[in-house]
């Protein structure tokens, strides 16, 4: 906000995210935008995901490339509300490897 001509705007999105334990740690993963936190609770990890997103996001915005970013994670505007990509399924698949 260098020259005081830009005007601030606030538009909402949904993260979506993953949480799942790494031996005493809760990792959270915001999914797509590909950011990651960690902590000792869920809670804790779920916050602390929050906050790097927001941070992630910022730091977008005062690069210039807010906009860009969401829209090469699948994010689409409407309504001043950006929407995540459709989410089909979470699953788990086993894999057989030698080694």
């Amino acid at each position: 906000m260098g020259n005081g001509s830009s005007l601030m705007q606030t538009c909402s999105f949904i993260i979506s995210a993953q949480i799942w334990q790494e031996g005493d740690q809760f990792i959270a993963h915001a999914m797509p935008l590909d950011v990651m936190s960690a902590w000792s609770t869920p809670d804790e990890a779920r916050k602390a995901l929050d906050e790097a997103v927001h941070l992630f996001l910022v730091t977008a915005a005062d690069m210039g490339t807010f906009e860009e970013t969401l829209e090469e994670a699948g994010y689409e505007a409407r309504q001043g509300s950006w929407l995540s990509p459709p989410w089909i399924a979470i699953e788990r698949h086993s894999a057989v490897v030698n080694v």
